[in-house]
């Protein structure tokens, strides 16, 4: 007789491969997809792809690199949000003085950004650039914490002035035509959760967002498992629900 923990980890490696199935029959139908992956390693372990990442990579390969661009957001030099959205003046956050006045950095004219105009290398137009010239785009990271990873967060908070514009500048959606998914990884914790909240903050941003592409993988159930064990039996879980 199989043991419980046994029939929960053949029932997590069925539930990834299902889950990678949705995601490309999804994404096949899609012209131009853009794979944002936040989660992160020391840059000395270059073998040690975050699993997030792995599974982009995966995808794309399955996918072709000719519908899927990939930007490692861990890799930019992307400064942390300025909170224009509660200041001492109010909100103006995404105003149109914010514009970034730059053609090649802004050719679509939507990127409103104090932080941008503050800060010459700050690299988020490399992100929003090619976003605007997607019809779908999903985020990859990673569950530390029972939260989001940082990289991830300082993403979504630096690019508040997507949602910004239609709601408090009642101008319009720029974003409502662009599909948009969530897939994180963890260990142990909160996984489920985290994809709930994620999702809900991507629709309030105006993205469509679409349950097929949105989805956490996480080993065990178990939040007190913080064994040496457990850990190294994740890595092959994952590696092997990949083949």
């Amino acid at each position: 007789m199989k043991s419980f923990s046994s029939y929960i980890m053949e029932s997590t490696s069925s539930q990834i491969k299902q889950n990678i199935d949705n995601t490309i029959n999804f994404l096949e139908k899609k012209n131009k997809v853009l794979f944002l992956t936040t989660s992160n390693r020391w840059e000395k372990a270059a073998d040690d792809i975050p699993k997030s990442t792995q599974l982009a990579y995966h995808i794309q390969e399955l996918l072709g690199m000719k519908k899927v661009e990939i930007i490692d957001v861990s890799k930019l030099n992307i400064y942390i949000c300025e909170g224009n959205v509660s200041s001492a003046n109010g909100n103006s956050c995404g105003a149109k003085d914010a514009l970034l006045k730059n053609s090649d950095k802004n050719p679509s004219g939507y990127h409103r950004c104090w932080c941008s105009i503050n800060n010459k290398d700050d690299e988020l137009w490399k992100v929003s650039k090619l976003l605007f010239e997607s019809d779908c785009v999903v985020f990859f990271g990673s569950v530390r914490w029972g939260q989001t990873n940082s990289i991830y967060q300082k993403l979504i908070e630096r690019l508040c002035w997507i949602e910004n514009r239609h709601t408090t500048l009642r101008e319009s959606n720029i974003v409502k035509d662009i599909d948009a998914g969530i897939v994180l990884t963890g260990q142990n914790w909160n996984g489920s959760n985290v994809i709930d909240t994620q999702k809900q903050v991507l629709k309030f941003y105006g993205f469509n967002v679409v349950n097929d592409i949105s989805w956490n993988w996480q080993y065990t159930n178990n939040a007190n498992d913080e064994t040496k064990d457990s850990y190294k039996k994740a890595i092959g879980e994952f590696q092997d629900d990949l083949l």
